[in-house]
């Protein structure tokens, strides 16, 4: 049997083809129209979902210690982020990326609410890689990682103040951090890239803008001696019960700062770092009359005019001087003193009484010389330059309680730079936070001869009979001074309330390291100076002296614990 086609069958057939054909034509010529009218268009609207500007973070510089030694450095963490436009459109994969951050669901619908209509969204910031990878493996539309770097302080609190912090997008925000936030930050860059409907980077484009890795930071701080200041100021605030404490450690030739160190403090590790008082750099932001630490420069005026020399007598008894409707007093009459003696007895009626026998100004120029009333320059924020009273009339109060120590206002680093002029032959060096290279020619601010006779008078205060016998370090010859000056508090000077301080320098026989410690309001009553912060400076000189290895100059051991059981009080 012969079978035919039906020819309802190939009229079928034909008319397909027919159709087929006529839409494949109707689609090349709106394919054609629109690569014709609208294909730049299109190009832009494809690129502007595929294809995105990114920056690529710089590399934050470290900080180091004059030893190599890391203060701060940047760790590589990722940030995971989301382009809203595509992941606000797909709600079902809402719960799994909730439970994989941690969060509840509805904060990521409150997030497509506020971002929805922008292309990026930070999701979660500063996780480990290992962390981010894991919400990465879920494979979500949208959902990416971002190569950031957070901070990591190695010393903890022992440096806070100094090396100071960042924020989230590291930028400094405190100390070095901040100071030198330019040169550690770098200079961020942009790529240009391709993703794929996910948020993979399947195509890196184009380099817009190379990225320039932030440089590192030399410092002058020696982590040695940071950490064994800190542990010494400590024990000495909690033994004393102190409201804070600074110190700071310089070399006086370089005028490099050692260490700086205030209690109480902060972990910069810590985002929660809290504020308040344990945030600042007191050795530069906190400033206190300096008392009897003043002292040391009232006789070297005396002494380079000529008038005075070590050996003239001021007459100090009874132990009260009346100047106007005004009294001062010593701690006892100490009767007849030399010039020398008044320094080592810490007279405040011997200072008043050599002061008053010039002008005012003389006093104040000298004190203005060695920086007191202007900043010292050191590279850290906030530091404050104090107060130096220049008056066109001088009440005789003013003049003769300036000559020890108060009317004034100065820093724990002016103190230490002032003192830094006693141990440098009288030459004034500008301090610096970072490590010198080369010496620096300072400015002659005393002669010679008079620092070396101030210096033999801060000697004898570390002496037996003076005022600072817990100063002294076994087999070296070391000077300094000590203070102790009542508090003012709301216009009034507290009776009960103090500010206990040491400044001074080793060895003697070739001076080199500057130290000066304020505790403020020890409530203990022992409050002195010579109890409060003397023996911190024993302490860390001695660590000191030993990490530079300097010679010996005094072989005296046996001496030194005799005197500490006879230690006594100071002003």
């Amino acid at each position: 049997m012969s079978h035919r086609k039906s020819p309802f069958n190939a009229f079928r057939h034909f008319s397909s083809l027919f159709v087929l054909l006529g839409a494949f034509g109707v689609l090349a010529v709106q394919a054609a129209r629109l690569q014709w009218e609208q294909g730049e268009f299109l190009k832009e609207q494809g690129a502007a979902r595929s294809v995105r500007t990114v920056e690529v973070k710089p590399n934050r510089g470290r900080i180091l210690d004059r030893n190599g030694e890391i203060l701060a450095v940047s760790t590589p963490v990722d940030s995971i982020t989301a382009d809203p436009s595509v992941l606000c459109a797909a709600p079902g994969a809402w719960p799994a990326l909730a439970e994989a951050l941690g969060r509840d669901v509805n904060r990521l619908a409150a997030l497509c609410a506020e971002h929805g209509e922008s292309g990026f969204a930070y999701l979660e910031r500063h996780l480990p890689p290992s962390e981010a990878q894991a919400i990465l493996d879920l494979d979500l539309a949208g959902v990416h990682v971002q190569r950031e770097y957070r901070r990591y302080y190695p010393m903890g609190p022992v440096a806070a103040h100094v090396v100071g912090v960042t924020d989230i997008d590291d930028r400094g925000l405190e100390g070095l951090e901040r100071q030198f936030d330019g040169l550690l930050g770098g200079e961020t860059g942009e790529n240009r890239i391709v993703r794929d409907r996910k948020g993979r980077v399947v195509e890196r484009v184009q380099r817009i803008e190379a990225v320039h890795h932030g440089e590192d930071l030399d410092t002058s701080i020696d982590a040695r001696v940071q950490y064994a200041t800190r542990r010494a100021l400590a024990a000495s605030v909690s033994e004393f019960k102190g409201a804070g404490a600074s110190a700071v450690v310089l070399d006086a030739r370089s005028g490099e700062i050692l260490a700086m160190v205030n209690v109480p403090d902060y972990n910069p590790n810590r985002r929660d770092r809290g504020a308040g008082p344990a945030l600042r750099n007191r050795a530069v932001t906190d400033l206190l009359e300096p008392g009897s630490t003043i002292k040391p420069f009232t006789v070297a005026m005396a002494l380079q005019s000529g008038r005075f020399d070590v050996d003239t007598v001021i007459d100090t008894s009874p132990g009260r001087y009346r100047i106007g409707g005004h009294t001062i007093h010593d701690v006892h009459d100490y009767g007849q003193l030399t010039v020398s003696r008044v320094i080592v007895k810490s007279s405040n009626i011997g200072a008043a009484k050599i002061a008053m026998a010039f002008p005012p100004m003389m006093l104040y120029h000298v004190l203005s010389d060695v920086g007191f009333g202007d900043a010292t320059g050191i590279e850290l924020p906030g530091e404050r330059q104090g107060t130096l009273p220049n008056r066109k009339q001088w009440r005789p109060i003013e003049h003769a309680t300036l000559s020890y120590g108060y009317g004034l206002s100065a820093t724990p680093i002016q103190i230490a730079q002032a003192y830094a002029v006693l141990a440098n032959d009288g030459y004034l060096v500008p301090l610096t936070i970072r490590k010198r290279n080369a010496p620096v020619k300072g400015e002659r601010i005393l002669s010679g001869a008079v620092v070396d006779a101030v210096v033999a008078m801060l000697e004898d205060v570390v002496s037996r009979e003076g005022t600072a016998r817990r100063a002294r370090v076994a087999n070296y010859r070391v000077g300094g001074k000590t203070g102790t000056s009542h508090k003012l508090i709301g216009g009034r000077y507290a009776e009960d309330r103090y500010v206990s301080s040491f400044a001074g320098f080793a060895p003697v026989s070739d001076p080199r390291f500057v130290m000066v410690i304020v505790v403020d309001d020890p409530r203990s009553d022992r409050y002195f100076g010579g109890y409060v912060a003397a023996p911190v400076f024993s302490e860390v000189m001695a660590e000191v002296l030993r990490l530079y290895n300097i010679a010996p100059d005094a072989l005296d051991a046996p001496a030194l614990q005799v005197a500490a059981r006879h230690a006594d009080t100071d002003s």
